[in-house]
């Protein structure tokens, strides 16, 4: 087994509860070395989302599949990220100290602002996939499906970043995940970039190649998206860095989440340009 390949099914064993190879291996060193195919994951998940979408729409309505698939995602993720959601959240929601903030992210009990946060979160991912399910009727599956994969793969680009550019705000020492507390390399970071270029490309060419799209509108989504994306993940680090002097584990569950959604919403928000109409 190749070392990148044995990265892939670490990250992979990490982020979902896919079942690996049992001689795989492990050595702490691969889990901050697996960082760089996160976005490659994330397309995965985001491949069973849209499979799983495509099969409830020929049994149920947009809203009712688009709920199937996201309850599908989570049972595949054990709801990883949407902990850390809650958690930051929890934390953050308040005006509080960094010491206290750090306290309250280490006790399991969700509050209100998790919970409101979380419900929230679920609630607009439904609707917004629902939305994209107009696509899937009028152009097919395709746009629905770029999206779903698109954005899934590139928000778990954005825990990546984190890692390089910030620095861990906890005890390094009793992290859960100790070698995600040291920095990414930028030859990691650098990785995980080349895989949601690899996404955005994929994304382009399928719906053009389908249809669904034209080569202006496909490119023009590509990039408002990246950009919308980017940003999200720029405006939440300078949060985390003003508010905590770094990143937890917590914090990138929760970047992921919000990246998440700002993709989704964005592909969204192109459809009346691109044929389809909003559901």
């Amino acid at each position: 087994m190749t070392q990148e390949l044995r990265l892939f099914f670490i990250a992979l064993q990490f982020l979902t509860r896919v079942p690996v190879p049992r001689r795989l291996g492990f050595e702490p060193a691969w889990l901050q070395a697996c960082l760089r195919h996160f976005p490659l994951v994330g397309a995965c998940v985001g491949a069973w989302a849209a499979a799983i979408f495509w099969f409830a729409l020929l049994l149920w309505p947009p809203l009712v599949a688009s709920t199937v698939s996201l309850v599908a995602t989570v049972w595949l993720t054990g709801a990883f990220h949407e902990d850390g959601l809650a958690d930051t959240c929890d934390a953050l929601g308040g005006a509080v100290s960094r010491e206290r903030a750090l306290a309250i992210m280490k006790d399991s009990r969700i509050g209100s602002y998790g919970a409101v946060a979380l419900v929230l979160a679920l609630v607009l991912k439904v609707t917004a996939v629902a939305g994209l399910a107009s696509a899937a009727q009028t152009d097919g599956l395709a746009w629905a499906a770029m999206a779903l994969i698109w954005s899934h793969a590139v928000s778990r680009a954005a825990p990546v970043w984190l890692v390089w550019r910030l620095p861990y705000a906890g005890d390094a020492e009793h992290a859960k995940a100790k070698p995600l507390a040291t920095r990414a390399s930028g030859r990691g970071l650098g990785f995980a970039l080349v895989w949601v270029g690899v996404a955005s490309g994929a994304a382009v060419w399928v719906t053009v190649w389908t249809e669904a799209s034209s080569w202006t509108a496909a490119l023009w989504v590509a990039l408002s998206a990246l950009a919308a994306c980017a940003s999200a993940t720029l405006c939440c680090a300078r949060w985390l860095h003003h508010r905590l002097g770094g990143f937890t584990g917590d914090t990138l569950g929760a970047t992921q989440q919000i990246v998440e959604l700002v993709g989704l919403l964005t592909w969204l928000a192109w459809l009346p340009f691109t044929g389809g109409s909003r559901a």
